[in-house]
C-alpha cells in the first residue's frame, strides 16, 4: 500500500501540524507515503500553497518529518515539480502563465501561455538535481516526479500542449527529453534514492493522451532508470477523472494501470477509488504491484493495520465525496474530511474528560452518532435515541443505489464502534420534553435533523401520486414517467438512481443549473451520468401545478404540461426545531448540532458534531 501524493495545504513550510499528520498515517502501516507537491524553483511560478525545496534552508524542517516518518516503520518520498505551466498562476511579473507552448491558460483561455525558452528549459532540468539532494540530506527514501494531469512536465509530453520545434517538442522522442532529462538529474543528484514517477495513459479530452500513445511512452520512461511508474487518468479539463467521485464506482483507472503493467519491467500502481478486495485481486493477478489509497488513508490513517489484523469492518470508510479533501485544497483551504475530524489536528486531540457525564443524544443520525461516539470515546455514558427502526438517519435510505453504498458502510462503521464504547442506542423510541429519559441527563444533544419542504404554493402537492425525495428514498411506490421536482444535489441524485432503474426521467429546476450546490469536480461526472442515463433536464423552469394531466411548467419556451405517473419534490429541506424548542422552554441542558441547526452536506454535520463531543 501506497499513499500517493495529495496537497495538504497546511502552509508554505513543513510544520507540525503536516508532520503529525503523515505520522499518523505511518503509524497506521502504510508502506510508503508521498508528499504533496513541493516546487524546485519559483523562477517562473509562486504557487502560494506549495512548499519550497529551492535552498538549504527547507531542510532541516524536510528531515524533521522525514524522521517522524521512519520513527513509525513508514517510507517516505517527497514529490518535486519544476511547475504547473498553463494549469497554474502568472509568472512573476508576467501577466500569464509559462508552458511548453503558447497554449490558453486554463484560468483564461482567451489568452496564452509563454512559451518557454529553450535555456529556460534547461535552467528547470539544471534547478531539480539541487533540489533531489535536499530530500537526500534530509533523509527521504524517494523522489516523486509531479509528471501527470497536464502539469508543467506532462505539458511537455503531450501534443494537445506542446507544439515546440526545438529538441523538446515535435516527435514523441522530443517530448519525452524534458521528463527522461528531470530523471536524469534526480538520478545523479542522489544516486541512493527510488524514483517514482506517474502518468496519465488517458486525459478524456479532445486532443489529449489516449492509452495507446501512453504504451508507448511507459516502456520508455521505465527504461529511464525509474523504480515505480504510478498510473492515473484525467486533466483539469476532466478534473473528475484526477478525484473519481462516487458515481464512477470502485476502481475506475485499474484497466490502464493493468496495461501499462503489461509493456513494462518496472512496479506498477494503481490509483483511483481502490478498494483493498480489489487490490488484492489485482496484486494477485499481477495487473499490478502497488496499490494507492489517497482519500482512503486521508479517511482512516490505521486502514492498513486494521485490515492485516483481519478487521476490515473497523475500517472507517471514505465516502468519496471529494467534499473537505479536494473540495477543501481547490479553494485554497486546508485539507480536511467529510468522514475524518481529526484530519489536521493529529497533534492536538480532544483528551478524556475531566468528569464523566450522563449525555443522551436525540437523533441517531450522522450528527448524532459521532457526537455519541466522541463522547463515549471521551469517558462519558451515553444513550442515542431515534423514533426511526435504523440508525443513521437520512443517510440510510439514502444511500440505496450502488453508487453511494459508502454512505451504508459509514453507519455499519458508527454502529460498530458504538458497539465497543459505553454507549446504548435505543431504536424506535420518540423523546419528548417530558420523556423519562432526560431526567438523570447532565447534557443533552438534540440531533433530530430536518424535514422536507412541501410548499404550499404549488397547487396539487398534496395529491397521492406525489411523495417527497425522503418518502421515494424510504420505499414510496414511483411510477415508470417520474417528474423530479428541484435539481439540486438530492433530486439529482435522485434522479439518476431511477434512471438507473429503467424510469423514465424529467429534472425541473428554475435556476439557470442543474446541482448548483454541488463541488464541480463531482457535478462534472454527475451531468455526465445523467445525459448518458437519459434524463431529461429543464432549467430556468417553475412548476405552476400538478394536475391529473401531470405537471403544469413554466420555462423559456413557456408553458407546457410534462406528463407524469409520479411527481417527486426535492426542494431542500428545513430545520426540524420542535424538540429544542421544548427542551429549551424546559430548561433543560441541551445543545443542538446537524441538519436541526441548518441543513447541510455529511461532511459539515459530522465535523460540527465532533467539535460539540470535543467539548463537552
Amino acid at each position: 500500500m501506497v499513499m500517493p501524493p495529495m496537497h495538504v495545504g497546511f502552509g508554505r513550510r513543513v510544520e507540525e501540524r503536516e508532520i503529525a499528520y503523515f505520522a499518523a498515517r505511518a503509524a497506521g502501516g502504510v508502506g510508503l507515503i508521498i508528499t504533496g507537491t513541493m516546487t524546485t524553483t519559483s523562477r517562473f511560478e509562486d504557487n502560494e500553497g506549495w512548499p519550497k525545496v529551492e535552498d538549504d534552508s527547507v531542510v532541516p524542517d524536510l528531515a524533521r518529518l522525514a524522521d517522524a516518518v521512519h520513527a513509525e516503520g513508514g517510507l517516505l518520498a517527497g514529490q518535486l515539480t519544476p511547475g504547473s505551466g498553463r494549469v497554474g498562476p502568472a509568472e512573476p511579473g508576467g501577466d500569464v502563465p509559462v508552458s511548453a507552448s503558447a497554449t490558453p491558460w486554463l484560468a483564461d483561455p482567451s489568452r496564452s501561455c509563454r512559451e518557454l525558452s529553450t535555456g529556460e528549459v534547461e535552467q528547470l532540468v539544471a534547478d531539480y538535481g539541487p533540489a533531489v539532494a535536499r530530500l537526500a540530506a534530509a533523509g527521504f527514501d524517494a523522489v516523486d516526479i509531479h509528471s501527470h494531469t497536464g502539469y508543467l512536465i506532462d505539458q511537455f509530453m503531450s501534443s494537445v500542449w506542446n507544439q515546440r520545434t526545438d529538441r523538446y517538442g515535435g516527435s514523441l522522442e522530443n517530448r519525452l527529453r524534458f521528463p527522461l532529462e528531470l530523471i536524469a538529474a534526480a538520478r545523479a543528484a542522489a544516486p541512493d534514492l527510488a524514483i517514482t514517477f506517474r502518468l496519465t495513459v488517458d486525459h478524456h479530452m479532445p486532443g489529449g493522451r489516449r492509452l495507446e500513445e501512453a504504451l508507448e511512452m511507459a516502456p520508455v520512461i521505465a527504461g529511464a532508470g525509474i523504480d515505480l511508474l504510478m498510473v492515473d487518468d484525467g486533466a483539469f479539463e476532466t478534473v473528475d477523472w484526477i478525484f473519481p467521485p462516487y458515481y464512477m464506482g470502485d476502481a475506475p483507472l485499474l484497466p490502464g494501470a493493468a496495461a501499462v503493467r503489461a509493456v513494462v519491467d518496472v512496479p506498477v500502481m494503481a490509483t483511483g477509488n481502490m478498494t483493498p478486495e480489489i487490490g488484492d485481486r489485482a496484486v494477485a493477478a499481477g495487473e499490478v504491484d502497488f496499490v494507492g489509497f489517497g482519500r482512503a488513508l486521508i479517511a482512516d490513517p490505521d486502514l492498513p493495520r486494521k485490515l492485516a489484523a483481519g478487521h476490515p469492518g473497523a475500517v472507517r470508510p471514505c465516502i468519496r465525496c471529494n467534499q473537505l479533501c479536494v473540495g477543501n485544497i481547490l479553494v485554497g483551504q486546508p485539507l480536511g474530511c467529510a468522514v475524518n475530524p481529526e484530519v489536521g489536528i493529529e497533534a492536538h486531540l480532544p483528551q478524556p474528560a475531566g468528569t464523566s457525564r450522563h449525555v443522551v443524544v436525540v437523533g441517531a443520525g450522522p450528527a448524532g452518532l459521532e457526537v455519541a461516539r466522541v463522547a463515549a470515546s471521551r469517558g462519558h455514558r451515553v444513550d442515542v435515541y431515534d423514533e426511526s427502526d435504523h440508525a443513521g438517519g437520512v443517510l440510510w435510505p439514502a444511500a440505496t443505489p450502488d453508487f453511494k453504498r459508502e454512505l451504508r458502510r459509514m453507519v455499519d462503521w458508527w454502529q460498530g464502534q458504538l458497539a465497543d464504547l459505553p454507549v446504548t442506542v435505543h431504536l424506535g423510541h420518540r423523546i419528548t420534553a417530558d420523556s423519562p429519559e432526560l431526567r438523570d441527563a447532565d447534557q443533552v444533544v438534540v440531533a433530530t435533523g430536518s424535514v422536507q419542504l412541501v410548499p404550499a404554493s404549488i397547487p396539487g402537492t398534496d395529491r397521492d401520486d406525489v411523495v417527497d425525495v425522503l418518502q421515494f428514498h424510504q420505499g414510496a411506490p414511483v411510477g415508470h414517467r417520474v417528474v423530479m421536482v428541484g435539481g439540486g444535489l438530492s433530486g439529482s441524485d435522485a434522479a439518476l438512481e431511477l434512471a438507473l432503474e429503467g424510469h423514465d426521467v424529467t429534472v425541473v429546476e428554475m435556476l439557470d443549473e442543474i446541482a448548483r450546490d454541488m463541488l464541480l469536480v463531482n457535478r462534472i461526472t454527475l451531468l455526465r451520468r445523467l445525459d448518458e442515463a437519459g434524463v431529461r433536464l429543464l432549467t430556468g423552469t417553475r412548476v405552476r401545478e400538478v394536475t391529473d394531466d401531470g405537471v403544469l411548467v413554466e420555462g423559456p419556451d413557456g408553458p407546457a404540461t410534462l406528463p407524469a405517473d409520479t411527481v417527486v419534490l426535492a426542494l431542500g429541506s428545513t430545520p426540524r426545531t420542535d424538540l429544542l424548542t421544548e427542551l429549551t422552554a424546559a430548561g433543560l441542558p441541551v445543545e443542538a448540532v446537524g441538519d436541526c441547526v441548518e441543513p447541510a452536506k455529511v461532511g459539515e454535520a459530522v465535523n460540527s458534531a465532533y467539535a460539540l463531543a470535543a467539548r463537552l
